[in-house]
């Protein structure tokens, strides 16, 4: 009996040893599954809520003009004063193309600055695009190799981000602007950010 016990407990062995990968393979599946189904990638919060926009300077895309006048970059200090709406976009991101007539309808809202942060382009392509569906930016800052994208702490293209007159980030969208988040998201952040810090009515 104890000679079959001793054949056995290899074999056991053997077996978990086998099952084992199989079985960490089948959680982490569950897990990725439950994230992509359950997980909703608008609601990951930022960090960088509440804290200044990074200070990241960005040149201009190359040859971008908007009625005749060249489009300028982007600096830290641009954001002082004013609340703005910054939208992280590229010309070979497809919802890019899908967002852009929306951000042309927020450009006349005037009491907001759109400032646009061009991802790993090529200027030719930014203009193209730009020519395209008309330009909403006050000006463009062209991150070439993704660095200013790693800053923002953007996870991909499209996002969005709501700045205050302070120059801290206020809100972010993860993904492309659409008729149903305009109304149920950015325009109340647009609203609160436009509020704070404006005096009282007198009484």
């Amino acid at each position: 009996m104890s000679a079959e016990l001793d054949r056995s407990a290899p074999v056991k062995r053997r077996r978990l040893i086998v099952l084992l990968p199989l079985a960490v393979f089948l959680a982490l599946a569950a897990l990725f599954l439950y994230r992509l189904g359950a997980g909703d990638p608008s609601n990951l919060p930022s960090v960088l809520i509440g804290r200044p926009v990074p200070n990241t300077p960005l040149p201009p895309v190359e040859g971008l003009v908007r009625d005749g006048t060249p489009v300028p970059g982007i600096a830290a200090a641009d954001f002082k004063g004013a609340v703005s709406l910054v939208n992280v976009w590229a010309s070979w991101c497809v919802p890019c193309h899908d967002e852009a007539p929306l951000l042309m309808k927020l450009a006349d809202d005037k009491r907001i600055r759109i400032l646009g942060i061009n991802y790993k382009d090529r200027p030719d392509n930014a203009r193209r695009f730009i020519g395209r569906y008309g330009n909403p930016f006050a000006a463009v800052g062209a991150d070439v190799n993704g660095r200013a994208a790693i800053d923002w702490g953007v996870y991909g293209v499209p996002e969005t981000f709501v700045v205050g007159r302070d120059g801290r980030i206020a809100y972010k969208l993860i993904g492309p602007i659409t008729a149903e988040n305009i109304q149920s998201t950015l325009k109340p952040q647009f609203e609160k950010a436009l509020a704070a810090g404006q005096p009282s009515p007198a009484r």
